[in-house]
């Protein structure tokens, strides 16, 4: 025997959908709670919430969610992430310099680093012969 569920296609006057609306702004209720009360959909709730709710006040907010407080932070993470890297490689290279000036010092008897005893450079001005 095959059974079939049928649907029942309700219709529902303005006055109803409008104090639907009127109950989800007022926040008594949800769409979701709504739904149940009239026994319906909660995208049909939210058709009436678009269609019956003035143009100037919209009362369904849709998140940006490029600018939520996750994706900020995950975003924070990896620029961190990529900052520490950046630091770590100049941190290699600092220790290489200062090795090659050691062994310079050691193996060729000059003093590589510059001392505060020397006199600063006077630039590129003329000399007198």
């Amino acid at each position: 025997m095959n059974l079939r569920k049928l649907r029942k296609n309700r219709q529902f006057s303005e006055q109803i959908r409008k104090k639907a609306v009127e109950q989800f702004r007022s926040g008594k209720f949800t769409a979701k709670q709504l739904s149940e009360l009239y026994h319906c959909s909660p995208q049909t709730i939210y058709r009436w919430i678009y269609k019956y709710s003035p143009a100037d006040s919209p009362q369904i907010n849709v998140v940006d969610m490029s600018k939520s407080p996750g994706k900020k932070l995950k975003e924070q993470q990896a620029k961190i992430a990529e900052l520490e890297q950046a630091l770590g490689r100049k941190q290699i290279q600092i220790d290489f310099y200062e090795k090659m000036f050691e062994l310079a010092e050691e193996q060729y008897d000059l003093d590589v680093k510059k001392t505060s005893s020397s006199k600063p450079s006077t630039g590129s001005g003329k000399t007198k012969p």
